[in-house]
């Protein structure tokens, strides 16, 4: 029998992997994992199976790290809504840079003075455990009813601390290796809030060059907008890093902007960012599993990585949060639950090949113990949260469901219609469309309910399943977004003080 091409071959075991990544991701769910954990263990069986994948190229690991990290803050970036993390920004800032900070401190002097290595190494291992994951934060706690402040710190935080701990992690690997920084710790201190500050910036800047530009931009086809939006990120990152700011931070912040920004096709933009979101996550957990030999990790590797989740969970983080959030009076049971969920994922392992790619001494030990370290950090937390949330009573069941709203631009007229389905949980049910109370010129059109539609009136009661096309001119766009968003969450009172001269 001839032997397939490696291309088809490639193909086929790509499709096989990532199939059995999304039986595994829905696996994780029930478990209460996140599937991410199950994506590392698929990556070490098929590198220890009976037909082993071999992968131990770390140079390529590193790049291939990055750049699917650089997806992952697309997507949390994108599924970010400013509304809701606005009031967490500060808190959620000072616990990805103070926090960092305090959290690097405390396991270096725990990896020196406990577990007995050196210095830098010491350093370096607090700065590759420091940063909270992104893509585990965003997949474990969408599913658990919290209130917004919470939710929205733990998500702002994981978006924004990835940047500093690269730029630290680097220098740590160089201090290992005895070079010293450019300039010694101030100037490297100098350096890393620049790079943080120019990322900032310059994603702002691009975010809403990108909103304009893309609100203006009639496409052909629909399906081009979120590829659009999300090359506009990506080359945001690639803006960034060739002009010597933080790339990362660069393209959180233009993704942000852009998720919020009242671009043609949103909701469309946001599944097709977190499809890609997916992909990148399955492929870098199953690489990161294949680069992590279990045959290759001691009984002194796993004790110490055993070690290290145990004293971040129950020591490290809980006293990084009460350092950041103090500042801000966050009440205790709040503080309590960050503590905990602190979720750990791809951002460690993915630190953890800098060294690797850097040959710094003992740099694979150093990849085994974060891989066990993060394997526990996640099976001992991810679990539990729903749980902790209802001791502490943060979680709150009958959170009422946020509706889906989508907008295509309606050119010729300068209007755009929105397409609004009403969820399970949603308090829109049971609100006439009068109640709705929207700007002048501003109607539903239509109701689609089940397999029939009409033309709503406005004593039309609508109902759990509807979804409405709302036609309304351009300028009134974001004000009936925010009407429907707020009645969908409040009930048919919410708002009722606004007083818009131009309402019905």
């Amino acid at each position: 029998m001839e032997a397939m091409p490696p291309i088809d071959l490639a193909l086929l075991v790509g499709g096989v992997i990532a199939l059995v990544a999304v039986v595994a991701a829905r696996t994780g769910s029930r478990l209460g994992l996140p599937a991410l954990l199950l994506f590392l263990f698929l990556g070490m069986a098929l590198g220890s199976g009976p037909a082993p994948i071999n992968f131990d190229d770390a140079d390529l690991a590193h790049g291939l790290g990055f750049a699917a990290l650089v997806f992952i803050l697309i997507e949390g970036g994108f599924s970010t809504r400013w509304e809701t993390i606005r009031p967490a920004v500060g808190a959620a800032g000072v616990l990805a840079s103070l926090g960092i900070g305090v959290s690097i401190a405390l396991v270096a002097l725990f990896g020196h003075f406990v577990l007995g290595v050196p210095w830098a190494v010491a350093v370096l291992l607090g700065a590759i455990t420091a940063p909270t994951d992104s893509a585990a934060v965003f997949a474990v706690l969408r599913g658990v009813p919290l209130p917004s402040r919470v939710r929205a710190m733990l998500e702002a935080e994981s978006g924004l601390n990835d940047a500093p701990t690269v730029l630290l992690v680097a220098a740590a690997s160089q201090l290992a290796l005895g070079n010293a920084p450019h300039g010694g710790y101030w100037g490297l201190l100098g350096v890393v809030v620049f790079e943080l500050l120019g990322g900032i910036l310059l994603g702002l800047a691009l975010g809403a060059a990108g909103v304009w530009v893309l609100r203006r931009l009639a496409l052909p086809s629909s399906g081009l907008y979120p590829l659009a939006a999300m090359a506009w990120a990506v080359v945001t990152y690639g803006g960034g890093v060739s002009v010597h700011v933080s790339g990362f931070a660069a393209v959180y912040v233009c993704a942000v902007v852009l998720g919020n920004g009242q671009l043609p096709h949103r909701h469309a933009t946001r599944s097709f960012a977190e499809g890609v979101g997916w992909i990148a996550q399955i492929g870098l957990f199953v690489m990161l599993g294949l680069l992590a030999d279990p045959g290759r990790i001691s009984l002194r590797e796993v004790v110490v990585g055993v070690m290290i989740g145990l004293f971040l969970t129950l020591v490290a983080r809980p006293l990084t949060v009460f350092a950041s959030l103090s500042w801000f009076r966050v009440p205790l049971a709040e503080q309590v639950f960050v503590s905990w969920a602190g979720l750990r994922g791809a951002v460690p392992i993915i630190l953890a090949t800098v060294p690797l790619s850097e040959r710094v001494p003992q740099a694979d030990d150093l990849f085994d113990i974060v891989v066990v370290f993060v394997i526990v950090f996640t099976a001992l937390q991810g679990p539990t949260l729903p749980w902790v949330a209802r001791k502490l009573r943060l979680a709150d069941p009958n959170t009422a469901s946020d509706v889906d709203i989508e907008a295509a631009p309606l050119d010729k007229i300068n209007a755009e219609l929105l397409q609004v389905r009403i969820p399970e949980g949603s308090r829109l049910a049971g609100v006439t469309v009068r109640e709705l109370r929207l700007p002048r010129n501003a109607v539903v059109s239509l109701v689609i309910r089940g397999d029939r539609s009409f033309a709503p009136h406005g004593q039309s009661r609508l109902v759990v399943g509807d979804e409405l096309l709302v036609v309304t001119p351009e300028r009134h766009r974001r004000e009936v977004e925010n009407r429907i968003t707020g009645i969908g969450r409040g009930g048919r009172l919410a708002l009722w003080t606004e007083r818009d001269p131009q309402s019905h």
